[in-house]
């Protein structure tokens, strides 16, 4: 056992495995960071109480677990928040139908309400089991015999129940001979802190990433992309990046990674889009079609099976990086492509199709098929990400897979299979482990449930709409089989105008949503979480996974459409301010609101400076945001903007730091300080 860090040990057990997400890190610990947080709160006792075992099973870890401890995490979880009481079963899978702790970012870490953190470093299908078994023997003083029911039912007897005897943690880890954990200590927030700092820090992505992002029909042509980019211009909708989807490739289901005939000037494409104001964004699998240009030269360095007809890369050897690196360098982002969607590698238990490789797969590197199926997207997010860095250009990218450690990497996870509140609860539960999640706005009822999903997808980490299904904006006609016939809804210009709205809104929230993002990337603090991160003395706020912290000062309670215009919502102690009515009401209490299917409920932190920008149509590299700085309360408040580029590293060497300060009855300062470009004029105060 050694302290890395303050507030972290390393502990060893037996012999670990070689392949492990730490063995594959791109970014060192932010040590010096971590060394300056403080530890409010501590478990002195966990550690010494620990026990440890190596069958032919694998390895076994208990941990003592009191019955009042709530547990977060496991990476990204669509079913439930705290998993207290439950089995999390760590496996990437595309379909998680249940709530098993399966999922497309599976992390071997979790947090304790009980002031501790504990990160598995492994590839291994891991099972936690979060105080649901006890030890032979540890019900052996009970007595109790002939104890009545409230209700007799098959529901009320196997309800979860929460142990009102100690129980244990037990963390189950197969085919392996030791292993390497860690353990964090302090409060929830500096727990999350400590972890993404240890994983090197959170990303931060160019501007023009957090602008809002359209998803072309799959079987659009060049020609349909013009008209895509030239109408949203026209119609003045915001509109930052396009991105193509399957059609773009000669052959996808596996990839060639070359245009297809829909596409015969791709790079003329490219640059006019360039001058436009689109950054393009391409579709595409690791999963290497025989046609592929690189194909033969990757052959030896990929697993023993295939995939759709495709190549299995062995991104855990240098040779298939090199090889996939220097064709994506050459042919795409020396070219202007902003960067890239990972789609489909996150394995599946139930599509019949080939759709991804056995966990027996043999790799070069000595990985199998259950170590690779874990690995695979964050090895693809590491391989991006360099090739852009050395070309000193940000991406801002999606992933379908992802997993521990993955906060410094600037991809957003995503999947289409999920309802709004589920979505929703992603938002929630991805930043406790250092992941981005997008509730892409895809399948609608109505133009209502449009709007819903939109107000959502509006106030997350990625502003998308996929519209790989429509040959049209949703906005025009949301019927799937009325927009393929082209036929437009006779609403079409109302939702066309309130999208427009809140793609202008978006636009608006562009520079607080940067900040977040710098003090993610310098502190660790998640740029969207959950409420209990802010306000852990609120016991209210255990279980609230339907709202959550927008920045610093924004709390988002998004509604859907299956909420109609009324929602019970949280708000935790002290005043807050309505985004857009500005009423001020208190907190420490559940409210009824009311908000039409055009309205939202964000709320504002007493005393806060909102920094809001005049809407620009995209964002360059050299725009200059008109600020009106936002005042909320009374008292006295500050806000810390910052300016580089916003679109390359520069901002490693030069960055300048801008604080907003308002003293109740002195009115507003603001103060520069350093060497970045000045990016933001004030115009107003409001």
């Amino acid at each position: 056992m050694t302290q890395i860090a303050k507030g972290i040990q390393k502990i060893t057990l037996g012999n670990p495995e070689n392949h492990t997400p730490e063995s594959f890190r791109r970014h060192r610990m932010q040590k010096e960071i971590i060394d300056q947080l403080p530890v409010s709160k501590k478990n002195d006792d966990i550690l010494k109480r620990m026990e440890w075992q190596i069958s032919k099973r694998g390895i076994t870890i208990t941990l003592p677990m009191n019955t009042q401890e709530n547990i977060y995490g496991f990476g990204l979880q669509l079913h439930s928040m705290n998993h207290a009481g439950r089995r999390r079963y760590i496996k990437v899978n595309s379909d998680p139908a249940a709530d098993t702790g399966e999922g497309h970012a599976p992390i071997p870490f979790y947090i304790s309400t009980a002031g501790y953190g504990i990160y598995v470093d492994t590839f291994r299908y891991t099972t936690f089991l979060a105080g649901t078994n006890a030890e032979r023997g540890r019900s052996r003083a009970m007595t109790e015999e002939n104890m009545p029911h409230e209700e007799f039912s098959e529901s009320a007897l196997y309800s979860l129940k929460k142990a009102t005897e100690e129980r244990r943690m037990v963390i189950d880890i197969p085919s392996a001979d030791g292993v390497t954990f860690y353990l964090f200590e302090g409060t929830i927030m500096e727990i999350v802190q400590r972890y993404n700092l240890f994983s090197g820090g959170g990303c931060l992505p160019p501007m023009w990433g957090f602008g809002v992002w359209y998803r072309m029909y799959g079987g659009s042509c060049e020609r349909d992309v013009r008209n895509f980019a030239a109408m949203f211009r026209k119609e003045q909708m915001p509109i930052d990046v396009l991105g193509l989807e399957p059609g773009w490739h000669s052959h996808s289901y596996s990839c060639t990674y070359k245009w297809s005939h829909l596409f015969p000037n791709p790079d003329k494409l490219v640059e006019d889009m360039k001058k436009a104001g689109y950054k393009l964004n391409l579709w595409e699998h690791v999963f290497v079609y025989p046609r592929a240009p690189f194909y033969e030269e990757l052959y030896p360095y990929s697993g023993n099976y295939e995939v759709w007809n495709g190549l299995v890369p062995d991104f855990a050897t240098e040779e298939a990086c090199r090889i996939f690196q220097k064709y994506h360098t050459e042919q795409f982002v020396k070219k202007g492509i902003a960067g890239f969607k990972l789609d489909e590698c996150d394995n599946s238990d139930y599509n019949p199709s080939n759709w991804s490789f056995p966990d027996s797969t043999q790799f070069p590197s000595g990985m199998d098929g259950e170590q690779m199926h874990m690995a695979i997207g964050t090895m693809y997010q590491n391989l991006i990400f360099d090739i852009y860095k050395a070309e000193n250009k940000r991406t801002y990218s999606q992933v379908r897979s992802s997993g521990a450690l993955a906060s410094p990497l600037p991809f957003v996870l995503y999947s289409d299979l999920y309802n709004h509140k589920q979505f929703i609860r992603g938002i929630v539960n991805s930043g406790f482990s250092g992941l981005l999640w997008c509730p892409e706005v895809r399948d609608c009822r109505n133009g209502d449930d449009l709007l819903r999903r939109l107000q959502t997808v509006i106030f997350s980490s990625h502003a998308l709409i996929n519209s790989w299904r429509i040959p049209n904006p949703p906005w025009k006609q949301t019927d799937i089989e009325k927009n393929l016939a082209g036929e437009e809804m006779d609403t079409a210009q109302y939702y066309t105008d309130e999208c427009r709205k809140l793609f202008e809104l978006r636009m608006k929230l562009l520079p607080y949503l940067y900040s977040a993002f710098v003090e993610y990337h310098k502190t660790g603090k998640p740029p969207i979480r959950a409420l209990i991160m802010d306000y852990p003395q609120d016991s209210q706020a255990e279980t609230i996974d339907d709202e959550y912290m927008f920045g610093e000062s924004l709390l988002v309670c998004p509604l859907t459409y299956e909420d109609g215009t009324s929602k019970t919502i949280y708000l935790p102690e002290g005043n807050w301010h309505h985004f857009f009515t500005k009423e001020t009401v208190k907190g420490g209490r559940y409210m009824e609101i009311q908000a039409a299917y055009h309205e939202m409920a964000v709320y504002v932190k007493d005393n806060s400076i909102i920094p809001l920008a005049a809407p620009v149509q995209h964002v360059e590299k050299d725009t200059v945001f008109e600020l009106y700085p936002s005042i909320w309360g009374n008292g006295d408040m500050t806000f810390t903007l910052y300016e580089d580029d916003f679109e390359t590293f520069d901002y490693e060497q030069a960055q300048s730091k801008v604080t907003i300060r308002f003293e109740s009855g002195k009115g507003l300062k603001i103060e520069r300080n350093g060497s970045g470009p000045h990016r933001y004029h004030f115009t107003g105060l409001t």
